[in-house]
C-alpha cells in the first residue's frame, strides 16, 4: 500500500498531465482554417504583392512550388528567387521560367548572418510589393491560396499573416515522427493564442509568411533577426513586442509541403529546431524532464496503482493511457496519417529524447547548428525587441 499522501500527490500528478495533454486538442480547435474561395473583386481592389523564395540545392522541389505560384488567381507582381550558392540545377529551374520569376544571386553570407534570413532579406529589399511572401521553397500552393490569406490578413487588420501546411509524411518515420512534432509547436507556442490581441504568445510559420512591406521594414526585417534559426519566431515576438496585430491559421488545402526526404534530413532539421543559436543547457534539461513527465511516466501509473491496490490510482491511469493514446490516434488521422502511427507515440517520445539530448550534449561542447552545408556558432540571445522606429 502507498502512504495516502504518495496517493494524492500521484493523483493530482495524473490531473495536471491530462490537463496538459487536453490544451493540444483544444489548441487544434482553435486554429482558425482557411480553405479556397471563389473569386470576389477585382485585382486591382487588392495591395500589391511580391513573393520571395529562398532557394539553396531545391532543384528537385523548386519548379511544382513556381509552377504553383504562376498559376494563383491573383498573380503576384513579382517572384523572386533568392539562390543561396546552390550546386545543383536550382538556377536554372528559377531561369526557365524568366521573365516572370526573377533569379537573384545572393552575395557571400555575412558574419553573423543565418543563410535563409540573408536570402529572405536580399529578396525583400529586392522586390516592390506593398506585401511580401515569404514561401519555402518546397511549398505548392493552391491556385487561390495567395488570394485566400491575403484577403484574410487585411479582413482581420493584421500585418503579419502565416499558415500552417498540409505536411506530406511518406515514409514510416515520418509518420510516426511529424504528428507529435506539430503538437509540441501548438502546446509550447500556444499558437492560436497569437491571434488574440492581449496574448504574448508568438509565433509564425516561416514556410508561408505573409508581411506587410512597410511594417516589416519599420520593425528591422530579416536583419533584425539575422542571427536565428528560428527565424519566424524571433519576427513574430518582434511584431509582438512592437504591438502590431499577428494571425496565425491553418491552410492544409491552400499549401503542401513535404519538410523532409528522408531519415536523416528529418534528424538533423528538427535538432536544427530543437537546437538553435540561442543554446540554453537548462532549457533543454527542462524539455527532457517535460517529455518524460508529460509522456511517459503517465503510462506506468496504471500499473502501479493495480500493483499497490489503489481505485483511484489504477481508474486515473488508466484514464491516462486512454487519453495519451487516444489523443495521439486523433492526430495522426487528423493529419492524414493512418491510426496506427498514432500508438507509436512513445517511439516519438523516444526520438525527441535522443534529439535533445543530442542538442545538450553538443551545445555544452559548443558545437554549431549545421543545416544545409553550413553552419552557425551557438550565441546567446534576448528575445527580440521591436527595434527603435516601433
Amino acid at each position: 500500500m502507498l502512504p495516502l499522501l504518495a496517493v494524492v500527490l500521484l493523483v493530482a500528478a495524473g490531473v495536471a498531465v491530462l490537463v496538459f495533454q487536453g490544451a493540444a486538442v483544444v489548441f487544434a480547435y482553435q486554429m482558425p482554417r482557411l480553405v479556397a474561395t471563389p473569386w470576389t473583386g477585382r485585382p486591382e481592389d487588392r495591395p500589391t504583392l511580391s513573393v520571395v523564395v529562398a532557394a539553396r540545392n531545391e532543384e528537385e522541389d523548386l519548379a511544382p512550388t513556381l509552377d504553383a505560384l504562376l498559376a494563383q488567381d491573383l498573380p503576384p507582381v513579382e517572384i523572386v528567387v533568392v539562390d543561396g550558392g546552390s550546386t545543383d540545377g536550382t538556377r536554372a529551374v528559377a531561369a526557365a521560367r524568366a521573365p516572370r520569376v526573377r533569379l537573384i544571386e545572393e552575395a557571400p553570407l555575412p558574419p553573423g548572418w543565418v543563410g535563409k534570413n540573408w536570402a529572405s532579406w536580399t529578396g525583400a529589399n529586392a522586390t516592390r510589393g506593398a506585401w511580401i511572401l515569404f514561401l519555402d521553397a518546397d511549398v505548392r500552393t493552391d491556385p487561390s491560396a495567395l488570394r485566400v490569406v491575403l484577403d484574410w490578413a487585411l479582413a482581420e487588420g493584421a500585418v503579419l499573416a502565416s499558415v500552417g501546411t498540409d505536411v506530406e509524411m511518406v515514409g514510416r518515420w515520418e509518420r510516426t515522427i511529424l504528428p507529435f512534432y506539430v503538437q509540441m509547436v501548438l502546446t509550447y507556442f500556444r499558437t492560436p493564442r497569437v491571434n488574440r490581441p492581449d496574448s504574448r504568445a508568438a509565433m509564425a510559420n516561416g514556410q508561408f509568411l505573409l508581411v506587410r512591406r512597410d511594417e516589416y521594414l519599420r520593425l528591422g526585417g530579416h536583419a533584425a533577426v539575422c542571427g536565428y534559426v528560428l527565424e519566424d519566431v524571433a519576427l513574430a515576438q518582434r511584431f509582438r513586442a512592437a504591438g502590431r496585430p499577428m494571425r496565425v491559421g491553418y491552410a492544409p488545402t491552400l499549401a503542401h509541403t513535404r519538410m523532409y526526404r528522408d531519415r536523416a534530413e528529418m534528424f538533423e532539421g528538427l535538432l536544427k529546431n530543437v537546437h538553435g543559436t540561442e543554446f540554453s543547457a537548462a532549457r533543454q534539461v527542462g524539455f527532457l524532464a517535460a517529455l518524460v513527465g508529460f509522456f511517459l511516466l503517465p503510462l506506468g501509473l496504471l500499473p502501479l496503482g493495480i500493483w499497490a491496490g489503489s481505485w483511484a490510482l489504477s481508474i486515473l491511469g488508466a484514464l491516462l493511457v486512454a487519453a495519451l493514446f487516444g489523443k495521439h490516434v486523433g492526430f495522426a488521422r487528423a493529419l492524414g496519417v493512418p491510426s496506427e502511427y498514432g500508438l507509436l507515440y512513445p517511439v516519438a517520445v523516444g526520438y525527441y529524447l535522443v534529439l535533445v539530448t543530442t542538442s545538450l550534449v553538443r551545445g555544452v561542447r559548443g558545437r554549431p547548428v549545421a543545416w544545409k552545408g553550413r553552419s552557425y556558432p551557438l550565441e546567446p540571445r534576448a528575445p527580440p525587441g521591436p527595434g527603435p522606429n516601433a
